[in-house]
């Protein structure tokens, strides 16, 4: 039997906001997680799924799911923007603790536009930037870990100060693997040019939580000819099924069993807007493939 739980997310149903219009509803997403397959979930947006620890219990517990990790995002290079989540966690890891979910998941900023692809903030930091923005980074992490128990999973991201693999060695280098752990993404891993397979080899002390989707390289190569914004190429499926793009996922199982991983595996797979039923068959079908090739 697999040591791997494979779970799925809100994002796989094209959840990106705690409210929109574009979206299915929360009770849609958890009765179809579970049709699908799936055994745990992750929180998505702050607001989506109840946040009142007994009602998403219930809602959990009649699927047979459970939770694992919630997600938070802030500008790292902004110490007010810091602050502001900081705050947040008291509800946020109240929460999660009633649910025993351990992650805290930490998005960063894009420094493009998610709808426009125009440059939000500076593409690159300075050396002293790049040094207060692992500092905020772990100092998040040391207060999860010290005041709340959990742990911290940084998610390197695409178009971010942390996408490519200098920019999670630097963030590795400089912060303590007590406070600060990686969450990584095998798709936004490919998408900035990394090797997953031999970034698992090398890191997995660091790395306790895992997303699973692909890149498509040939949408990726004409995201960047066309200038289109990381929503636009969402809708190219850009960010596809682990079939299908850049990272060969049976390689990815043959890793996996060599460094004995056995923490959480969470398909999430972008997908807004989420054209009607497309989560649903999508989400089967990779729960069959990484059954097939022996992931979970």
């Amino acid at each position: 039997m697999s040591r791997i739980k494979i779970g799925n997310a809100p994002d796989s149903w094209g959840v990106w906001f705690p409210q929109n219009d574009k979206q299915v509803g929360p009770m849609v997403f958890l009765d179809e997680v579970a049709e699908a397959g799936y055994s745990c979930i992750e929180l998505g947006p702050w607001g989506y799924l109840p946040n009142d620890a007994e009602e998403l219990r219930a809602e959990l517990d009649k699927r047979g799911l459970e939770l694992t990790a919630t997600t938070l995002g802030c500008d790292l290079t902004d110490d007010a923007s810091v602050e502001a989540l900081l705050a947040e966690l008291p509800a946020v890891t109240a929460l999660q603790k009633a649910l025993g979910a351990k992650y805290v998941v930490l998005l960063p900023p894009m420094f493009t536009d998610l709808f426009t692809g125009a440059d939000a903030m500076p593409r690159t930091l300075t050396a002293d930037e790049r040094a207060h923005y692992n500092a905020n980074i772990a100092r998040i992490g040391k207060i999860v870990r010290e005041q709340y128990g959990l742990v911290l999973c940084a998610h390197p991201h695409v178009d971010s100060h942390l996408e490519t693999e200098d920019d999670i060695e630097a963030l590795l280098a400089a912060t303590d693997p007590q406070d600060v752990s990686l969450c990584l993404d095998i798709g936004h891993h490919a998408y900035g040019g990394g090797d997953a397979c031999a970034f698992l080899k090398k890191h997995i002390d660091r790395i306790p939580y895992i997303h699973l989707k692909n890149c498509d390289g040939e949408v990726l190569k004409e995201m960047r000819e066309k200038g289109w914004s990381f929503a636009e190429a969402v809708t190219h499926d850009i960010m596809c099924e682990p079939w299908k793009g850049m990272v060969d996922f049976k390689e990815v199982k043959r890793v996996l069993d060599e460094v004995g991983y056995s923490g959480y595996a969470v398909v999430e797979q972008d997908m807004y807007p989420a054209p009607e039923g497309k989560p649903l068959r999508v989400a089967k079908a990779t729960r069959t493939f990484l059954q097939d090739v022996g992931i979970g």
